[in-house]
Order: structure tokens, then C-alpha cells, then sequence
């Protein structure tokens, strides 16, 4: 197994899967939190507008993805914030308008969509040492807000009425949020996906409230599932030569599978229990 690291690529991989698997859950929690689960969704749809606007401009595709994608989340909190537009309508303007840009665009770049097939569904093996770089810094910036700002941020994802009575600009931090989720996306994009993305921004979340109770518990355990799943899903692809994205998504999957039924196994066990401590 440790071959792997005798392979440049598979060390930038690992890397990358690195940043991924903390950055996704980390900001995922919040979105978990509000109820907004299928943002990342959206603004990764939104992304591949960016990725064919970088192939039609010749400017690297995952800089144009991260400036379209943070547009495009504060568009979200625009609407959400100051239009009657239900928030699912949104995100389906998101999903639409998304996938629409981005295949108009690559088409008058001259390119079919298998251009696309490595932003879709990832091409961790392939990512270049200055893709490596902007990923590592943004992943960075991600984690050290996400982190940083727990409290405030989950204030305002708790309840957003309390959150503003105490004080908190609760707009600046609900489009920090979605900017922070739509610069995740493109961290994750050469990972995962771009399609995939989200999967990695919830299941980890969602395993972990299989085993936790507090948020703060819920938020770390998230970002070290995510981690695992990340990391492995690129051993295992090398090892058994599969897509690194749908690998690392499907070990993501089984984690939560694993979870779930550990969670079951025991409510069933306490609930055994109970009647006969009542006997007694």
C-alpha cells in the first residue's frame, strides 16, 4: 500500500483528499443545520458554469469555478433574503440554470462534454501542482471560518430570530455560509465532482448524528469521517483501480450504512431493557 507514495500523483491525490474530506463536512454541518442540504447541489451546477467560462476564456477552470460559484451563493441569500422565491424554487433555478450555462459554454469553446467529465465527476489523479496549491489555500481559509466562527455560525443556523434579537449580523453570516459552501465545492470539484460534492458535504454529517449528540461533537466527528472517506476512497481506488470520486462517496455511504445500524442495534438493546428494570 505504501507503494503509492512513491507516485507524485497519488501524493498530490492524497493531499487534495486530505483538504476534501475536512473542508466538506465542515461547512456541510451548517447547511445540515439549516435545512439547506441540497446547496452544495446547486452551486455546484453553478460551478460548471465556471469551469466552461475558464475553457471558453483560456484562464484556469478552477478559478473561474470559485468566482462563480460565490457569486452565485450570494444570488441564493439574495433571494432567499429579499424576494418571495421558496428557497427549493431557488435551488431548482440553481440546478437548471447551472447545467444549462455550463454545457452552452463549453459548447462555444469548442468543447464536448467529456471535457466536463473530469469537473463532473472528479479527476483527483490528474490534478496539477498549482491546482494543488489554490486547493490547499482555500481549504485552509474554509476550515479556519468554519472552525473559528462555530458559535456564531450555528447561532445563526439554530434560529436565526434569536440569533438576530442578540445581536449577531445575521445576514453577513448567512451569505458567509453559502460563499464558504460554494468555495468548497470547488476545492472538492477535482476530488469528487462536481455532481458528487454534496454527497460528501452530508453523508459524513449525517453519520455522524447517528453517534453524537452536541453540534460541536457532530461537527468534528463529521470532519474526521469525511477525512476517512476521502483518504481511503483514493487507496482503495488504487488498489482495486475505480474512480476515486464514486469510491470515496460509496465509503462515505457505507460509514452511515455502518452507523445506522450500530444506533438501531442499540435503541433495540435499551429498549430490551427498560420493562425489565421496571419489574424490578
Amino acid at each position: 500500500m505504501l507503494e503509492l507514495l512513491d507516485y507524485p500523483f497519488m501524493r498530490m491525490a492524497l493531499v487534495a483528499a486530505l483538504f476534501t474530506g475536512l473542508t466538506a463536512p465542515a461547512i456541510g454541518t451548517y447547511l445540515v443545520q439549516r435545512r439547506l442540504s441540497l446547496l452544495g447541489d446547486g452551486l455546484g451546477h453553478v460551478a460548471l458554469t465556471g469551469v466552461a467560462l475558464g475553457l471558453l476564456t483560456n484562464v484556469a477552470p478552477l478559478v473561474t469555478a470559485v468566482v462563480v460559484a460565490v457569486l452565485g451563493a450570494i444570488l441564493v441569500e439574495a433571494l432567499r433574503a429579499w424576494s418571495k422565491t421558496p428557497g427549493d424554487v431557488v435551488l431548482a433555478l440553481l440546478f437548471y440554470g447551472g447545467i444549462a450555462g455550463g454545457v452552452l459554454l463549453a459548447g462555444l469553446a469548442g468543447e464536448s462534454g467529456a471535457a466536463l467529465n473530469s469537473y463532473l465527476f472528479g479527476s483527483i489523479v490528474t490534478i496539477s501542482e498549482s491546482d494543488l496549491w489554490l486547493v490547499a489555500a482555500l481549504g485552509v481559509v474554509v476550515l479556519v471560518l468554519a472552525v473559528g466562527l462555530r458559535p456564531q455560525l450555528f447561532a445563526v443556523c439554530q434560529d436565526e430570530a434569536h440569533a438576530r434579537v442578540s445581536g449577531l449580523p445575521v445576514r453577513f453570516y448567512s451569505i458567509l455560509i453559502a460563499v464558504l459552501a460554494a468555495v468548497t465545492i470547488t476545492v472538492a470539484m477535482r476530488t469528487v465532482g462536481l455532481l458528487l460534492v454534496s454527497a460528501l458535504m452530508v453523508v459524513p454529517v449525517a453519520t455522524a448524528q447517528q453517534l453524537t449528540r452536541s453540534f460541536r461533537s457532530t461537527h468534528v466527528a463529521a470532519m474526521g469521517l469525511g477525512l476517512l472517506a476521502a483518504v481511503s476512497g483514493v487507496v482503495v481506488s488504487y488498489e482495486v483501480d475505480t474512480q476515486p470520486g464514486p469510491t470515496i462517496v460509496l465509503l462515505a455511504l457505507a460509514s452511515f450504512l455502518v452507523a445506522a445500524l450500530l444506533r438501531t442495534g442499540v435503541l433495540l438493546v435499551r429498549g430490551r431493557r427498560t420493562p425489565e428494570v421496571a419489574d424490578a
